[in-house]
């Protein structure tokens, strides 16, 4: 009779447990089920999302949520030892305001809650989480979601950069000026992008690479301006697999990872020294490595230039469909766009 009643209990706790996460069940499922539901730590599920990013060799995403796991590593004291079901609004709140204390810009939390989000829901696809409502639901991560403020530039204040006698200055400072300007001329080229440009990309006058970011492949022509700037870092360079920018190092930076690291420490300096030239040049506007995309399109807005080749061009909204508009138009289009630069 003891056997008996022990057996009942064991299959009620199976009933229970299955009905916590909203598994279906049957007599007979239930008589050969054996494993107990072992839910995961969000330590553990962090760490399970990680590794399973790098191990298919998605760094980028990889990255995104280790910032998130350090970030809650951080606000709980290190101590990520509890389950999903115990976030909930209040906990989330909670969150939110630790991060405004520690004076996070709106678009970092929006990334971290959004981060969080994808997680607790990739956690309850996998059955990682008890039936619990979903504390996303009513937290709204939308609200997070405000568009950048206009960071554009005006060719003059472009043209004040260009005049600026920087002759007395540290290199770092030369060094963050050329790449403004160089980015300005190019297309808007983001940092990691010019980081990562060889003489082998210099090609009948023309600048020709592969987005980091996208794999696709950007065409533009190359301005007097910029061709100055590329031979002022090529002097003394022979071998075509040199990196032009000196960011980067083939003997010093290997690995993706140290690269990677590399080029963060760097806009974080550049964008510095970008501060300093922006006071020089008595520019309001703050200037950073990220405000050449804006300037880069608003310049030929305000020329006149078609608004497919432009408006979409950065991939601000919709980036797949900026490559698609990028694809179609010829070197001959581009190269009169271009023209409105300076």
């Amino acid at each position: 009779m003891k056997l008996i009643l022990e057996k009942e209990a064991e299959y009620q706790n199976k009933v229970i447990e299955l009905a916590a996460y909203q598994k279906e069940y049957t007599a007979a499922s239930l008589l050969k089920s054996k494993d107990k539901i072992v839910l995961k730590t969000i330590e553990e599920y962090y760490k399970e999302l990680i590794n399973g990013y790098i191990a298919k060799g998605r760094r980028g995403n990889s990255r995104v949520y280790r910032d998130s796991y350090n970030s809650l590593k951080r606000f709980k004291n290190e101590k990520l030892d509890f389950f999903f079901d115990e976030i909930d609004v209040e906990w989330l709140n909670e969150y939110e305001n630790w991060l405004r204390n520690k004076k996070c810009v709106e678009t970092t939390i929006s990334l971290l809650f959004r981060t969080l989000r994808s997680a607790y829901n990739k956690a309850v696809e996998s059955n990682n989480v008890r039936k619990v409502e979903n504390p996303f639901k009513r937290f709204k991560v939308s609200k997070f979601n405000t568009k950048t403020q206009k960071r554009a530039i005006s060719k003059e204040d472009i043209k004040k950069i260009i005049s600026l006698d920087l002759s007395s200055q540290r290199s770092y400072m030369k060094l963050s000026r050329d790449m403004f300007i160089f980015s300005y001329l190019c297309g808007g080229i983001n940092f990691t992008d010019m980081a990562n440009l060889k003489s082998s990309h210099i090609i009948n006058k023309r600048l020709v690479y592969i987005r980091q970011k996208t794999k696709k492949r950007i065409s533009v022509p190359l301005q007097q301006e910029a061709i100055s700037i590329i031979e002022k870092y090529i002097i003394g360079k022979k071998d075509s697999d040199e990196y032009i920018f000196p960011i980067l190092s083939n003997k010093k930076y290997k690995t993706e990872l140290q690269k990677h690291n590399r080029i963060h420490k760097m806009i974080g300096k550049v964008n510095d020294y970008l501060k300093k030239i922006s006071r020089l040049a008595e520019i309001e506007t703050n200037l950073t490595t990220y405000c050449l995309r804006h300037s880069y399109a608003t310049v030929l807005k305000n020329s006149g230039v078609n608004i497919a080749l432009i408006s979409e061009i950065l991939g601000h909204s919709d980036l797949k469909t900026t490559q698609i508009y990028l694809d179609s138009f010829d070197n001959e289009q581009i190269d009169e766009a271009m023209g409105h630069l300076l």
